[in-house]
């Protein structure tokens, strides 16, 4: 039996046994599996398509824009719906593949992680096929064209930049076809992750399309919906795989379920919070009742509680079951396909909310508001800035998330009676501090309006925030809470881990030079190059600097002053060599923006025309100021930890030379005594000659 599972699990079996298993699990995906993604994308289709022809009038009125014809009022919402089913199952799959089924000992994917990638492949070609169709239907939607007009090359390429959405579209299908490729292309576990990534990438243009990119508080709806398409994603998309992995009576079936649930748990906690703070930007509480745009959001709500009650019920009844018989398949996979229809007719929901113009506001949004999302009521003083906060549901979730996983990890230590230095802790929840404070308080808010606040924020996320993380040691203080898997055991998160540390990625980047070219050129290419002045009025761009920032910074600290092992370690006289040679770039930086005579992004802030801000240059130069003068203060930090770390390293020599001399009676000592005392005497007697 054993003989014949391994074989079968082998993705490149092709005769006897494992053929002829293999040519039934084939009919089993043609009967069953096609017909259940094709019945969910057709569901999610007919909602978006029934629920928009209630409301696609009054939205054409509202825009003043004439109706485009059948073709695009209907063939939108439906290529949509469509487009997203086939995009979650994607991203499912290639989740199957990467962390919820484990691949062969050799390293090589089971068949389970195998059919996987191939599914998410064909899946990944619809989504790019649809994300491609609905760059002519935005572009017919938004002009009023007819469809059959707008997908002529003469009208299509010339209106294509000018539409965001169109672009944004475009992307995504571009994204999408080089997911189609590389998940064709991956036999080995190693590179399921970066196919996983690239899976949740082709979601991120959707974030900037729909209601929660403009308008008053965009920053925060866009960030939750963010939160709201990763959970979505992982929900429907992880539910199908397991569904098909159920299906085939694939090996470790109990243990795929088991961490499903655990992802279906926070996905299902992540898709109700930011659901509700994205609707509840849009609306007001009257509005679920009042308003067609509010009855929507209503359904959903409920939808999602019936979700919940099915999510309930399978962790209570249906996975205990299984993990007691994992035979017993039957109750999971009914289950399975239910919750995936209703997940289904939610996304049609949610695609029907998109094509819906919300409540007219109470209020017209000042410009102020309108391009940062807030209002700000007057010039940054200290209290502002450091008590008139502005929660980033993106950082500021990530550094509680941190904080309570890195507690976790040492209440595990200590649980079984082992020691973590205090000062690591410490270290670790300091930096986890100021991440929250530098973009969630005051600083956070008038980074995006003021150059001399955002440079402040800037040094903080780029100087101190990595050195305090890097300081906690957290993957060593991974690698010693969880648990091995042992030998013959199956990979967990420890394995993960230590793979990813040792990933040709990872020890291509922590390379002292390319961890500082990484470092260092990011201040220059990012502010000289033009990037900050193309992007500054974008709140994605932010995200992305606020990221660029954090990672290249946790990176090169991590080369200079790693508590946790490193692909490339150094001796501390190197780490310190390496850190004096980036000092002299960090001076430069500050003292050229301190010497510019224009304004980096002055569009933007002459659109903001803050009326504390009177000179865009001196405010600018005040955040050279900032960077020269910081930049070198996070060197002081940096010299502490590299000498504990030299004396410490010199210690550890001293001991070991000392349990060598405990077990041999100081043999090495008296040889060299010896030594010295044999030269003496040869001395002596060369003087009595």
């Amino acid at each position: 039996m054993a003989n014949a599972e391994s074989t079968a699990s082998s993705p490149h079996a092709g005769s006897g046994t494992a053929g002829v298993q293999r040519h039934s699990e084939g009919a089993g995906f043609r009967g069953t599996v096609v017909p259940v993604a094709a019945m969910g994308a057709l569901i999610a289709a007919l909602v978006a398509a029934s629920l928009v022809s209630l409301s696609a009038t009054d939205a054409l009125v509202l825009l003043g824009i004439p109706d485009p014809g059948v073709v695009t009022r209907y063939g939108l919402p439906m290529v949509k719906a469509a487009g997203y089913i086939a995009a979650v199952i994607a991203a499912g799959c290639a989740l199957l593949a990467a962390f919820l089924a484990p691949p062969q000992p050799s390293g090589v994917l089971d068949a389970g992680g195998y059919r996987a990638l191939r599914v998410c492949s064909v899946a990944a070609a619809i989504w790019a096929v649809c994300a491609f169709l609905m760059v002519p239907l935005t572009l017919s939607d938004v002009s009023g064209a007819g469809f059959a007009e707008a997908v002529r090359p003469e009208n299509l390429w010339p209106a294509l930049p000018r539409v965001d959405t169109a672009v944004a579209w475009a992307w995504t299908g571009i994204f999408a076809a080089a997911l189609a490729m590389a998940s064709r292309a991956v036999l080995r576990w190693s590179w399921t992750p970066v196919v996983f990534a690239l899976s949740l990438l082709t979601l991120m243009p959707l974030v900037l399309t729909g209601h929660s990119a403009s308008g008053g508080s965009h920053d925060v709806a866009t960030n939750s919906l963010f939160w709201h398409l990763i959970g979505a994603t992982l929900w429907i998309g992880g539910l199908f795989a397991v569904l098909m992995h159920a299906w085939y009576r694939s090996e470790h079936l109990a243990l795929v379920v088991r961490r499903y649930s655990l992802v279906a748990t926070v996905a299902f906690v992540a898709v109700a919070v930011s659901g509700v703070i994205n609707a509840f930007v849009r609306i007001q509480l009257s509005d679920l009742f009042a308003d067609p745009y509010g009855r929507l959001v209503l359904a959903k709500l409920i939808a999602l509680a019936v979700l919940g009650i099915f999510g309930w019920t399978q962790r209570r009844r249906v996975v205990a079951a299984l993990q007691r018989n994992g035979q017993a398949k039957t109750p999971f996979v009914r289950l399975a396909i239910v919750e995936f229809f209703v997940l289904a007719a939610t996304f049609g929901l949610a695609v029907a909310l998109g094509r819906t113009p919300p409540p007219a506001p109470a209020s017209v949004p000042s410009l102020m508001e309108v391009e940062l999302g807030y209002e700000l009521t007057g010039p940054p003083t200290f209290g502002r800035l450091m008590l008139d906060w502005r929660f980033d549901l993106i950082f500021g979730t990530a550094a509680i998330v941190l904080a309570v996983l890195y507690v976790k990890g040492v209440r595990v230590l200590r649980a079984r009676g082992d020691a973590w230095p205090v000062g690591r802790v410490v270290a670790w929840l300091s930096g986890c501090v100021v991440l929250l404070v530098a973009t969630s308080s005051g600083i956070g808010k008038y980074a995006h309006a003021m150059f001399s606040v955002h440079m402040g924020s800037h040094m903080l996320l780029s100087m101190l925030v990595p050195i305090l993380l890097v300081l906690g040691g957290p993957v060593t203080l991974a690698l010693r809470a969880l648990k091995p898997a042992g030998r013959g055991g199956v990979p967990g998160p420890r394995e993960w881990l230590l793979a990813a540390v040792n990933s040709p990625v990872s020890k291509f980047l922590t390379q002292p030079v390319i961890a500082a070219v990484l470092f260092v050129a990011g201040f220059y290419g990012l502010y000289f190059g033009g990037i900050f002045d193309a992007y500054v009025g974008s709140h994605t761009a932010h995200i992305l600097m606020n990221l660029h920032f954090l990672l290249s910074g946790y990176l090169f600290y991590w080369v200079v002053i790693g508590v946790d092992p490193s692909p490339h370690p150094l001796q501390p006289l190197a780490k310190l060599g390496l850190l004096w040679a980036t000092l002299p770039f960090h001076a430069f930086f500050g003292i050229a923006l301190m010497n510019m005579e224009t304004v980096m992004g002055g569009w933007f802030y002459q659109q903001l025309n803050l009326p504390w801000v009177r000179d865009l240059l001196e405010d600018q130069r005040v955040g050279g100021g900032l960077a020269w003068g910081t930049g070198e203060m996070p060197l002081i930090v940096v010299m502490l930890a590299l000498l504990v770390q030299w004396s410490r390293s010199d210690r550890r020599v001293a001991r070991r030379y000392d349990r060598v001399a405990d077990k041999d009676d100081d043999a090495a000592l008296a040889a060299h005594n010896a030594m010295f005392a044999e030269l003496a005497r040869k001395d002596a007697e060369d003087r009595w000659r």
